[in-house]
């Protein structure tokens, strides 16, 4: 089991392009930590200057206590699981598994044994005989992780292992993926592209864009408490809501004014904009589908809007509408919705909204960073 440090990292591809900047995190022994963000932010890169992949730049990267930027990929004790399978199609999946242990010219009956608990804890003992040829998407990944298992690393790196499956079977991998972490209890970097596996998997994810990292925390600190507009959108899905507005202060109490109407805030979002010094300003809105509330009456709302789509998800409806030429999405629940409510959010229908302070985001216009952080 081990810690992983990097300090300062940076990865500069021929003298000019920057595909990691001024990389800083520690990872705890046993931590599950995820790297995630768009394809080209820089997530893949960092976790190969881990693997011993790629060269680091600059900046130094410590597995425990032991400064590794110049050992070999094969003696820092890591195992890596990447998007590709990479199993040799000649050999079984014992043979696959049981390479890696070879190499180290471990006993037989050592093999023997490290394969088939492995191959236990994964579900797969009534494969080992069979050829990858013979084996489903999810069967494969699976193989890939024992090899990895096997070797009793001190840190595991996984790069987007599960993109290659289709949604059901990415579901379910994503649920053995963390009975797997229970019963191993090791250290984990995972990079994903879906925010849905990162807040699904991780104890902390790492958001990246541009090769720098945005914000790290739990993944309900990161949804409830975006750093700026990019996390903010890039985390949820469908992803939040922006508007125009303008924030405000009377008699010593912030407020925002939207579309016209009035939201209050509440103590705790009062006291970080006066511990932060904020004044008054044009800002822009953030505020989540799913915290949108519908109500029937006009006058009631401080949002109205007309529906483009409408998608009757079952217990919810999905609204696509346009509030004053900005597109939104809105999640309503099915449950106790009137007719005449049901009737309004037809396409070309209009609909109202209102917005609940304690859960709404604001971000400042040219910054983009939250006033509230």
């Amino acid at each position: 089991m081990a810690s992983v440090t990097l300090k300062n990292i940076k990865k500069i591809y021929d003298k000019k392009v920057v595909a990691v900047e001024d990389f800083n995190l520690e990872i705890q022994d046993k931590e599950f930590i995820v790297l995630v963000g768009p394809s080209g932010c820089g997530k893949s890169t960092t976790l190969r200057m881990v693997a011993g992949l790629e060269e680091i730049t600059e900046g130094e990267l410590y597995i425990e206590d032991r400064l590794v930027n110049d050992v070999a990929p094969k003696d820092r004790n890591i195992a890596m699981v990447f998007q590709s399978y990479a199993l040799y199609p000649h050999m079984t999946v014992f043979e696959n598994m049981a390479f890696s242990l070879h190499l180290r010219k471990e006993s037989k009956a050592v093999v023997e044994k490290k394969v088939r608990d492995a191959a236990e804890v994964l579900g797969i003992t009534d494969l080992l005989e069979r050829t990858p040829k013979a084996l489903s998407g999810g069967q494969r990944q699976r193989v890939a992780i024992g090899r990895a298992i096997v070797r009793n690393p001190k840190v595991f790196l996984m790069d987007e292992p599960l993109s290659n499956l289709d949604a059901k079977l990415r579901n379910l991998m994503r649920a053995e993926l963390i009975k797997l972490r229970k019963r191993i209890n090791t250290t984990f970097i995972y990079v994903t592209h879906d925010q849905t596996e990162a807040m699904t998997l991780g104890d902390r994810i790492v958001v990246m864009s541009g090769g720098v990292i945005q914000q790290i925390g739990t993944p309900q600190e990161i949804f409830d408490h975006p750093a700026n507009i990019f996390v903010a959108t890039f985390i949820g899905s469908p992803q939040m809501n922006l508007f125009d507005a303008s924030l405000q202060v009377q008699n010593g109490e912030y407020y925002v004014m939207l579309e016209g109407r009035r939201v209050e805030l509440p103590q705790e979002k009062q006291t970080k904009l006066k511990e932060n010094r904020v004044e008054e300003q044009d800002v822009v809105l953030g505020i989540r589908p799913e915290h949108m509330e519908f109500c029937e009456k006009k006058e009631e709302a401080q949002l109205s809007a007309l529906v483009d789509v409408s998608e009757l998800m079952g217990s919810s409806i999905h609204l696509h509408v346009n509030v004053n030429g900005r597109d939104a999405v809105v999640i309503v629940p099915t449950l106790g919705l009137s007719k005449m409510g049901r009737d309004s959010m037809q396409s070309g229908g209009e609909v109202h909204f209102t917005v609940d302070g304690r859960v709404l985001q604001l971000f400042h216009k040219e910054t983009t960073k939250s006033l509230f952080a």
